[in-house]
């Protein structure tokens, strides 16, 4: 992308009158810089809010069906224009374009299915009243009003959009603030959400500091959505829960793979080598502790270490990358301690391990751990990087047992040519989403279930219904008529008292009123 074009997306950030610094943003692939992004301050926060804030009763009141076509557009240009923003996701990230792509057919597919399901999630429902027949209710979503977005720079895209688009969608304005090593993607999709006719005001963007833009976002917004790691997941809580406003959060995952004793081997070979190094193992869901039956173990791990070893890395802007790098220097420092503190306490290394200079700045080998043990960090830590850790069991409970043993939950897979099995053990599992004979995609892609975490792992799920009734806040309406809850005029206490007793016994065997 043109360095003119990157500019101009810089310039979409809300920033007020004061002079700001500028920050590099560089390519993982060669350590060069990409462009420069603006360090908004607290007053840019103020006025990004301010002009949400503005925009929101006019979004709000708009038909359904005209904020609906806004998303509906959007999902088409995302399609038309995919390789522009491909190229921005990899430059930014350092993934491989097959995993760049994960992201550009995640928001295309929840843009639709918000804009078509919305209207249907947000309508007035009809409740049981009071009194049948003389009391009538209903349960009415009304929007939250303005909602902050604080994302992290490993999907750019996706989670920049796919928690704001149903957000939008219910009525609220938002205020998104991207990483700063993603911003440009982050900008390009709001740029085109304009150009898709969604209204100036509604969704402004501040980029810079997440130490100092994140909790002025907390302290002025009315609901906070928030993705990245559990440690500043539980400071967003804290600080939404002073303010008594409502909060969304991802957080961490040390997510487990079982592989039972009657799995096709080379299936789960396949999926253990899309489960823990796609994306270079820089994502949320990703595969980081795999147990085996041991019955298959030794198998399994020569075929996982042979297709591991033979996955290509390179920068390439095309799809001929099976893996690429990391993102950041902070992250390629977590991956080599967690494999060289469990090298120093006896784990073996089965393939990988290396750090890859040849290939640029930040590439590190797909690696394969065996004899990890409590004491290490790579056993329970999230590494969030291309490093698993392979286990014997021999018994299912044993399995499902180690699988538990985290404080983590936020994903699982368990391969097995029994379905049934496959969904009786994935229900034993304390996890937000199961994945049978698959390693993360098949919950991830079924939007219209939700998916979050346990644990330690998230608050209140995306996805589904789920993830846009929760940018909303519910009222109860009731029309009482032909006579009062309490006692009518003239009448005496105690009758009302017998004739309610009557009446509530009589409920307790009416089905269908009481």
């Amino acid at each position: 992308m043109k360095r003119e074009r990157l500019d101009q997306l810089a310039r979409q950030v809300t920033l007020d009158a004061g002079r700001r610094e500028w920050i590099a943003v560089r390519i993982p692939f060669t350590g060069m810089v990409l462009g420069d992004i603006p360090l908004a301050q607290e007053a840019d926060v103020d006025l990004s809010i301010n002009r949400a804030r503005a925009a929101q009763p006019g979004w709000a009141a708009l038909p359904f069906a005209s904020r609906a076509a806004v998303f509906l557009r959007f999902h088409d240009l995302l399609l038309q224009r995919q390789n522009e923003v491909l190229d921005l996701i990899q430059l930014e990230t350092g993934k491989a374009r097959r995993h760049a792509f994960e992201e550009i057919l995640d928001t295309a597919v929840v843009s639709r299915y918000y804009a078509r399901r919305s209207e249907k999630l947000l309508r007035p429902r009809r409740r049981k009243g009071a009194l049948p027949v003389l009391t009538r209710t209903w349960e009415v979503h009304l929007p939250v009003g303005v909602v902050g977005f604080i994302v992290p720079w490993n999907f750019p895209l996706n989670l920049a959009m796919t928690d704001a688009i149903p957000a939008l969608l219910a009525g609220n304005t938002g205020v998104l603030k991207p990483d700063l090593q993603t911003s440009f993607t982050a900008l390009w999709a709001v740029a085109l959400l304009r150009e898709a006719g969604l209204p100036a005001g509604v969704f402004p963007v501040v980029t810079g500091e997440g130490p100092l833009l994140g909790p002025a976002l907390g302290e002025r917004v009315d609901y906070l959505m928030f993705t990245g790691s559990t440690r500043t997941g539980r400071l967003v809580a804290r600080q939404a829960a002073e303010r008594l406003i409502g909060c969304s959060l991802e957080l961490g995952g040390k997510n487990p793979m079982i592989v039972l004793e009657d799995a096709r081997l080379e299936d789960a070979v396949d999926g253990a080598i899309r489960g823990c190094f796609a994306g270079a193992g820089q994502v949320c869901v990703s595969i980081e502790r795999i147990y085996v039956h041991q019955s298959l173990y030794e198998e399994f791990v020569a075929r996982l270490a042979t297709r591991a070893c033979a996955l290509r890395l390179n920068a390439a802007l095309d799809y001929s990358a099976d893996m690429g790098s990391l993102t950041s220097e902070r992250q390629l420092a977590t991956v080599e301690g967690h494999v060289a503190d469990a090298l120093a306490k006896g784990a073996k290394l089965v393939a990988g391990g290396r750090r890859r200079h040849d290939l640029g700045p930040l590439f590190y080998e797909p690696t394969i751990l065996t004899g990890v043990c409590g004491g290490m960090k790579a056993y329970a830590e999230e590494t969030f990087g291309p490093v698993v850790s392979v286990y014997p069991f021999a018994k299912e409970s044993e399995a499902i047992e180690a699988a538990n043993c985290s404080r983590y939950g936020l994903n699982a897979s368990v391969w097995t040519r029994n379905a049934l099995r496959g969904i009786r053990v994935a229900r034993q599992i304390r996890a937000g989403s199961v994945n049978v004979n698959e390693a993360y995609a098949a919950t991830w892609g079924s939007v219209d279930a939700p998916i979050g975490g346990m644990k330690e792992s998230g608050l209140r799920p995306r996805h589904g219904a789920e993830g846009i009734l929760k940018f909303t806040q519910t009222q109860t309406i009731a029309a009482q008529r032909l006579m009062p809850i309490g006692p009518a005029r003239g009448m005496d206490a105690s009758f009302h008292a017998r004739w309610m007793t009557r009446l509530v016994k009589l409920l307790r065997h009416i089905r269908v009123l009481g």
